[in-house]
């Protein structure tokens, strides 16, 4: 009674028990080769004529009814002597013709302990490892004295892992000539797997006496994950040889002779970088001790964003009353708090409590395809060596609470134009016009009027009109008059653009009117 359970049958289907060696039918096996043990008659004879195989009839009405129907004799064990007769003794087992006779199992050999070996492969010096689809090697056996092809010294072996799993795990790929031992699951000759890996003489280690504080994780092409651990001077360094090196250094950063050359992190390579994150990026200098804190910590940042922005909000409201475009602070508040404020988009803030530098060689870009705010809570300078071009495509506003403005060139003319509107020059207490070296030229295609306290002089093409409500004198050495006379002054032709910015009209407004067959006046 009870339920009979073999481990590790050699089979590979569940199959049933007419197919051969699936586990059915192993499981058949062993269940007859139970029913032969079920009963056993054993007897002696002097007849020479038994012997294993033979079915013979029991009589008798006192042999038990197992064995009326005959038995098959499953062993003979014979002796003679000079001084006795020629005996048999046997072993039978009832005939069935449902099962028939299952000899006991030999036991199979054992395997203790492993064997050395060296993973081989069908290239010559290859330096990549030859494997099959599931992972395995094949290996040669150093006491293996036969000749083989080479990569066919042995079946296919698997090797035992630290972590292994469906499509994932570890396996750090084993050249040809590398050690290896052999192991035997259950001691089964028939399932040898690789065990572990060796170092030896031809293959030394890469952490020894010199490096013994070090943990080392290099592969043949001299990828590296080293972990320093002398106190001290911890340190972590990845990287790889392609393209010259690109390595991650962390904590005591040191050169090949192991002298220090920096400290903190260091990401670096010879070829590309990119930093990319689709939800945002923050980089910052400010301190966060031992990493106590939230990752997106910003609230500081953004208190300084915020009151930047409401002095720059005061400014702006200065800027309205003295009829001054004011600064679009919507658009920047809004970056503030719907953007910036813990990412909750897709931008890059950057952050330095003492300072940020940006410098290039030659070329240094900032563009925005919206806005671009600028501000400073003291003092903002640009200089520049050479030329200077400011472009605006709609309005300039220049806006000084306090302390005015200064426009000097040193050398070189100044040209104020508008070409095609008006020009105000307007001032509460007096304008000074002076050349230093030479004379002032007030010239208009149409008029000129002059008028102070009341009092005017208009010029225009049709003469020169004087008129005060007082008294008119002229101081003079002598006064003359001469014949009428004029001085043409050549006016400046002003250049017409005809490019037209598609943020001065709505071009979806005007497609919705063209779909709708609306009026569309040309030239407005």
């Amino acid at each position: 009674y009870g339920e009979a359970y073999h481990y590790a049958d050699n089979f590979l289907q569940q199959g049933d028990k007419e197919a051969a060696e699936s586990g059915a039918f192993y499981a058949r096996i062993r269940h007859e080769r139970y029913l032969n043990e079920q009963a056993i008659l054993k007897g002696q004879s002097t007849s020479s004529l038994l012997m294993p195989g033979l079915e013979i009839k029991v009589q008798g009405d006192d042999a038990p009814a197992v064995f009326r129907k005959g038995v098959l004799i499953t062993g003979v064990t014979t002796s003679a002597a000079r001084d006795r007769s020629y005996e048999l003794t046997f072993t039978a087992i009832p005939y069935s013709e449902r099962y028939g006779y299952r000899p006991a199992l030999i036991p199979r050999p054992v395997m203790a302990g492993t064997l050395p070996a060296r993973v081989t492969s069908t290239v010559k010096n290859d330096i990549y490892a030859h494997i099959d689809k599931d992972g395995r090697y094949r290996v040669n056996l150093d006491f293996d004295r036969d000749t083989w092809k080479p990569g066919y010294e042995s079946l296919w072996v698997r090797q035992s892992r630290p972590y292994a799993g469906d499509t994932y795990g570890l396996h750090l790929p084993l050249l040809a000539g590398t050690e290896v031992s052999i192991a035997f699951e259950e001691g089964n000759p028939d399932r040898p797997y690789i065990a572990g890996v060796k170092h030896d003489s031809a293959h030394t280690d890469h952490v020894t006496i010199q490096n013994y504080k070090r943990n080392v994780l290099r592969t043949p092409a001299n990828n590296k994950i080293r972990l320093d651990d002398e106190r001290g001077k911890e340190h972590i360094k990845v990287s790889t040889e392609y393209g010259g090196k690109s390595q991650l250094n962390l904590g005591h950063l040191v050169d090949a002779g192991k002298q220090q050359r920096g400290e903190g992190f260091e990401l670096r390579t010879d070829m590309w970088g990119a930093v990319r994150a689709k939800k945002g990026i923050f980089i910052s200098a400010d301190a966060q001790d031992k990493a106590q804190g939230q990752v997106r910590e910003m609230a500081d940042i953004i208190s300084e964003l915020n009151g930047l922005s409401d002095k720059i909000q005061k400014l702006s409201d200065d800027a309205t009353t003295a009829n001054v475009d004011p600064a679009d602070m919507a658009a920047q508040i809004a970056l503030i708090t719907s953007r910036i404020n813990d990412l909750t988009a897709s931008v890059i803030l950057m952050h330095a409590p003492k300072g940020v530098a940006v410098a290039s060689g030659e070329h240094l870009q900032l563009a925005a395809v919206k806005n671009l705010q600028i501000n400073a809570g003291n003092n903002a300078d640009i200089g520049v060596v050479k030329n200077m071009f400011i472009g605006v495509g709609r309005a300039l506003s220049v806006f000084v609470r306090k302390a005015g403005i200064k426009l000097i060139a040193n050398k070189g003319a100044v040209s104020v134009q508008a070409q095609h509107d008006l020009m105000e020059l307007l001032a509460k207490k007096s304008i000074e016009i002076v050349s230093t070296e030479d004379e002032i030229r007030i010239s208009a295609k149409k008029k000129i009027t002059i008028n102070g306290g009341g009092s005017y002089i208009r010029i225009d093409s049709g003469g020169i009109e004087p008129g005060t409500p007082g008294d008119y004198n002229v101081k003079a050495v002598h006064y003359g008059r001469q014949p009428k006379a004029s001085e043409k002054v050549p006016m400046p032709e002003f250049p017409i653009l005809s490019a037209v910015d598609s943020s001065d009209f709505c071009l979806e407004c005007l497609l919705n009117a063209i779909k709708n067959d609306d009026a569309v006046v040309e030239g407005a």
